[in-house]
This record gives structure tokens, C-alpha cells and sequence, in this order.
């Protein structure tokens, strides 16, 4: 049970630092909903943002991502438009 709530804690941290780690403007139009077995889901509301963040900005966020919260806690991040 304790797993859980740590894995919890993680997911509510990270969600909370997404606009520090992306910026104000992705963060805006971008939105973190799931962490799941070290997968960061994040749901992005229009097509180009999600080129953009998939093909060029992906590997910059990754890092920073990693750096804070460590690469067991994040090891990839998924991008979907919706």
C-alpha cells in the first residue's frame, strides 16, 4: 500500500512541476494526466504542439524531468492530442 501512495505522491509532484519544467506557454496548452510504470502521459490540445513536443522538445523535457524526479520515477513521456 505504501508503494501506492508514493507512486501517488509522484504523479501529483510531477503534475505540479510541469509548468516549471515545459514553461508557461506549453504548459498552457498542454496538461500531464497520468504517470504510470515510469510513463508520463500528457495530453495536448492542438496537432502542432504535439510535433512539436514529440519530434523536437521531447528529449529537453525528458532530461528535465529526469534530473528532478529521477529516471526510475520517469523513464519516457507520452504525448497525445485531445
Amino acid at each position: 500500500m505504501l508503494f501506492g501512495a508514493t507512486l501517488r505522491w509522484y504523479e501529483t509532484e510531477v503534475i505540479d512541476a510541469w509548468s516549471k519544467i515545459v514553461g508557461d506557454f506549453i504548459a498552457a496548452h498542454s496538461a500531464p494526466v497520468a504517470l504510470r510504470e515510469g510513463i508520463l502521459y500528457v495530453r495536448v490540445l492542438q496537432p502542432a504542439l504535439h510535433y512539436e513536443l514529440e519530434q523536437i522538445s521531447k528529449p529537453q523535457i525528458l532530461r528535465k524531468l529526469k534530473q528532478r524526479f529521477s529516471a526510475k520515477t520517469i523513464r519516457d513521456i507520452r504525448f497525445r492530442v485531445g
